[in-house]
């Protein structure tokens, strides 16, 4: 007889937190979702912790803001002595699986230099077992899309759509079928893989989509199945969004931006791109949401199925968001809120459902929350804080009030820009603090920037700039301040202070 729950951890990669039915958004589908949610609890006010990959899932696994952490970019290592999610999961007698990828780069020094894991940020999470790996190259699912008798010229660039007449965007269909995503593909492994589980062993699996992550191309039905004219319209795109159109950070990482890396084939820059571009990039993005979300329902009612369903937990959240035309921007990183809010929600088996949250809550909560619900320790101290309490329908005195997160663009700068002579790379870095009413942002390296959410919300006018402005942010800057102390790591020094 089974005892412990089945821990399945689902994360479907730069898909920001608007865009579920549950929350609120009226055109995308989303049911399957939405069915957790009414078994579970979903998080409304959930936020990454850092942004691109690498950063934000460092943050995730470990429980840990990058401050701590130190992953500042892709391809930045791991630091191997910090605990994860994947090495307590077996001090709880589990075998953590991996279905697609993680996006951690191995600390060197545990490595050989000729080991090739020490050359590439598409490693894996240590203490994970690959059942099915799922990287950038793409290899494996190509080579099952050529066994299912798909050419190999429409293979090698299965994302290149044929150019249409009167459109700069193309969003036709893919060569490859609904029932051939990379998300159809590892529902699939994993499927395969949990039928081979012994009914009395417990089971955690984690289980990585890449979409609706760029490349902004779907199959049919999902291509055209929003049309771009009935999708919301954006954020910050006009004359009157006085931040987008003047501060330094925005202008560098708008230069950054080739729309090719979002639709191959693409030419110029997203910046380059029109309201309409971006309607039918944003209904694409739509239809690859519904497409995860229709291999989510195919998962579950094949776990109902098997009788699974009712002992198996069940997280579902992104790793961070996407601007997707807010601010005439795509991709992620930044201060704004669509890079960094995610959607998050929670089955824990025998807890009663629970109506959406709408405490503050982050990234760096779900590896405590594993902790809880297992049983097991942490083997250094953490920034985040369990979320059981809040799944119990309970608020814990002190729950913070404010989100953080942080953006490092060190490598994004460029030679000679702004004042860079005398600057450390460390003062390339970004911290945000986002509460119910004010988003504060301050860097050592480029303006501060502080929005009021309930005058502003589309995040246009800067009020650090006013005197007024400059009032209000002082105590947010020493909540901020107090938030960073507080995050200090006290592994050690915890156990050797004596409070008088």
């Amino acid at each position: 007889m089974q005892k412990r729950p089945n821990i399945l951890f689902i994360t479907a990669d730069q898909w920001r937190g608007d865009s579920v039915a549950y929350a609120g958004n009226s055109v995308v589908q989303t049911p399957n979702v939405d069915a957790l949610a009414g078994e579970g609890r979903a998080f409304l006010r959930h936020y990454a912790a850092a942004a691109p990959c690498s950063p934000a899932r460092a943050a995730m696994y470990t429980g840990l803001y990058q401050m701590n952490n130190r992953v500042v970019a892709n391809g930045t290592p791991l630091d191997n002595r910090f605990d994860n999610f994947a090495r307590a999961a077996r001090r709880a007698g589990y075998t953590p699986t991996l279905f697609g990828y993680t996006d951690i780069a191995a600390d060197p020094r545990t490595l050989d230099p000729n080991d090739p894991a020490g050359q590439t940020y598409e490693g894996v999470l240590p203490g994970f077992e690959v059942e099915q790996a799922l990287i950038g190259d793409e290899a494996p699912w190509k080579a099952w899309l050529r066994r299912r008798g798909h050419a190999k010229e429409d293979v090698s660039q299965p994302y290149l759509l044929p150019k249409q007449e009167g459109h700069t965007i193309p969003n036709g269909p893919a060569v490859f079928s609904a029932e051939e995503t990379q998300t159809a593909y590892l529902t699939e492994r994993f499927m395969e893989w949990f039928d081979e589980q012994p009914a009395e062993r417990p089971w955690f699996a984690h289980l990585s989509y890449i979409h609706p992550h760029p490349p902004f191309v779907a199959p049919a039905p999902y291509n055209d199945m929003y049309a771009p004219e009935n999708v919301p319209g954006f954020k910050g795109t006009g004359h009157d969004d006085l931040v987008a159109a003047s501060h330094p950070l925005v202008a560098l990482m708008r230069r950054k931006m080739s729309a090719s890396d979002f639709v191959p084939g693409t030419e110029g820059l997203v910046e380059d791109l029109g309201e309409e571009d971006l309607r039918r990039i944003k209904a694409v993005y739509y239809g690859l949401i519904t497409e995860v979300d229709a291999q989510l329902g195919r998962l579950f009612d094949h776990l109902k199925t098997m009788g699974a369903w009712d002992n198996t937990v069940i997280v579902f959240t992104s790793d961070h968001g996407e601007m997707m035309g807010d601010h005439g921007m795509l991709g992620k990183g930044g201060f704004y809120d669509q890079s960094q809010h995610i959607p998050l929600i929670i089955k824990v088996p025998g807890m009663a459902p629970q109506a959406p949250c709408k405490a503050m809550t982050s990234a760096v909560d779900l590896f405590p929350t594993l902790l809880e619900m297992t049983g097991i320790e942490a083997k250094n101290a953490l920034d985040g804080q369990s979320l059981m309490p809040l799944m119990a329908g309970e608020t814990p005195v002190g729950w913070r009030d404010a989100a953080l997160w942080e953006f490092d663009f060190r490598y994004m700068v460029e030679p000679g820009w702004l004042d860079t002579e005398g600057r450390r790379v460390t003062d390339y870095q970004l911290m945000v603090r986002r509460d119910e009413r004010y988003l504060l942002a301050y860097s050592p390296s480029v303006p501060p920037v502080l929005f009021d959410l309930e005058t502003d919300p589309d995040c246009t006018v800067n009020l650090f700039e006013t005197p007024e402005g400059q009032e209000i942010a002082y105590p947010l800057l020493e909540a901020m301040m107090t938030a960073r102390m507080r995050a200090a790591d006290d592994t050690q020094s915890a156990n050797n202070v004596l409070l008088k």
